[in-house]
Order: structure tokens, then C-alpha cells, then sequence
């Protein structure tokens, strides 16, 4: 093993830790569950989780009776979600192109997918394909201009936000839910807010990752993100971190 597939390895090991602790926090689990009400995911139907990762909501949907098939473009994700679920149908494939016959499905789930698009309209058009007449689809993500945080300096909170923010692809395409599913077809479109409050230290390297990532832009000084982080790390030693996460979550169906 070389140096650098030793450090991808390892990355990928951190991303997939953090996303099991999230996954396991009661909000998400509430989140999932909605979002499998809204897909209208009963017993005999089908659906496909994109960008499934570790496979948990394909699990659950099977717990549901439900024909699942989880997509992700990445490889070791779905070989750790064929190692945790090995009966279940795990595939290799994008957003753009599903693997996937038309018509074939009764619902479409993307959960923090879209924000990573340059074309959401062509993966919605994907969707249309492959959903079934009448078929469900939702979409759930952040949008990442709205991050609430308590901090002493609340204007370099702002632009470290906002400056993490344009380091994505699609930063605020939760936001444009609604009218992606519009434009492309979709009917009967209907948007929830679900807002996650965190004041513990899980969150702490999520906070650091956003003021990194806005040091390397170039918007703030490395004592500024030097200053803004120690403070995060200090207000979560007397208990005083607060972070709200607004979760969008949209709803609509293919026309009949």
C-alpha cells in the first residue's frame, strides 16, 4: 500500500465514521423516517436510494418490505454497504446515469445529493426516466448558506459561512428544490424544513472544516481561523456551542 492510498483509505474510513454517528443521531432517524413516508414506501413497492453511501436507508426500506436499490459513485461505499448488507442490491453509478430500465421504479430518494450536482436539472430529468407513472421522488439537503452559529464575532461567522459555502458545487440547491422539481415536470411539490440543534462536541469538526475551508479561499487570516475555531472548542467546554441545521426536505410526483 502506498503513501497516498494509505491517506485515501483513512479519509474515507473518517467520512464513513462521521456519517454512522450522524445517521444515529434521533433527528436523523426521524428524518429518514419522513422522508420514507413521503416516498409513500409501503410493502411490494420499489424504490432507488442515489448516493445511498453505507446503504442504512436501503436497509431500512427493505425493513419495510419495500425493493431497494442503492446507487453511489463511489466504490469503497458501496463496499462497505455490501459488506454490512450483502443481500442487498448495491450499485456503482451517478446521479446522471442510472443503471436502471425506464419506468421501472415506484420511488427516487437523494439524501444530501444535489448540493453536489453541476446539473441538478439533468439528474431530475434522470429521475423522470427511471420513476414510474404516479412514481414518488424526494430530495433532502442542507442548504449551505443557511448555517446558524453562536459565536462572539457574528459578521466572521458570515463570511466564514458563506465562504465554505462557494468552495460546493451547488451550495444552495436545497433552496431550489421546489422549483427544479417544477421546472422539470414534477407536480403536486411540497417543501418541509426539519431543523437539527447541536451544542455538544460531535460537531466540532464540522465547525473546524468550515472555517478551513474558508481560510483557503482567502476570505479570512489564519488567526482568524485560528481565533474563530479555539472559540468554538472553548464555548464547548462550558457547555455554550450552539449550531442549527436547517434540513430541506421536498416531495413531488410524476405525472400519470
Amino acid at each position: 500500500m502506498t503513501k497516498e492510498t494509505g491517506q485515501k483509505r483513512q479519509s474515507t474510513d473518517d467520512l464513513i465514521a462521521l456519517l454512522d454517528a450522524a445517521d444515529r443521531l434521533p433527528g436523523a432517524i426521524a428524518l429518514r423516517a419522513r422522508s420514507y413516508d413521503l416516498l409513500s414506501a409501503e410493502p411490494g413497492t420499489s424504490a432507488v436510494d442515489v448516493g445511498c453511501g453505507t446503504g442504512r436507508a436501503v436497509a431500512e426500506l427493505a425493513e419495510r418490505g419495500v425493493r431497494a436499490i442503492g446507487v453511489d459513485p463511489s466504490e469503497p461505499m458501496i463496499d462497505v454497504a455490501r459488506g454490512r448488507w450483502p443481500e442487498a442490491d448495491f450499485r456503482v453509478a451517478g446521479a446522471y446515469g442510472l443503471p436502471l430500465p425506464d419506468a421501472s421504479v415506484d420511488a427516487y430518494r437523494a439524501d444530501k445529493v444535489f448540493h453536489e450536482l453541476a446539473e441538478p436539472e439533468r439528474a431530475l430529468t434522470e429521475a423522470r426516466r427511471v420513476l414510474a407513472l404516479g412514481g414518488r421522488i424526494t430530495l433532502i439537503g442542507q442548504d449551505w448558506d443557511t448555517v446558524v452559529i453562536d459565536s462572539d464575532a457574528p459578521a466572521l461567522t458570515r463570511t466564514i459561512v458563506h465562504a465554505r459555502a462557494d468552495l460546493i458545487t451547488g451550495p444552495r440547491a436545497a433552496r431550489r428544490y421546489r422549483n427544479l422539481l417544477l421546472e422539470t415536470g414534477f407536480r403536486d411539490v411540497t417543501v418541509e424544513v426539519h431543523t437539527g440543534v447541536f451544542t455538544g462536541p460531535m460537531m466540532l469538526p464540522l465547525l473546524t472544516g468550515l472555517a478551513e475551508g474558508a481560510f483557503s479561499t482567502g476570505a479570512i487570516t489564519r488567526e482568524q481561523t485560528d481565533g474563530w475555531i479555539a472559540e468554538q472548542w472553548a464555548r464547548t467546554e462550558v457547555d455554550r456551542l450552539f449550531l442549527a441545521l436547517p434540513m430541506f426536505m421536498a416531495a413531488a410526483t410524476t405525472p400519470r
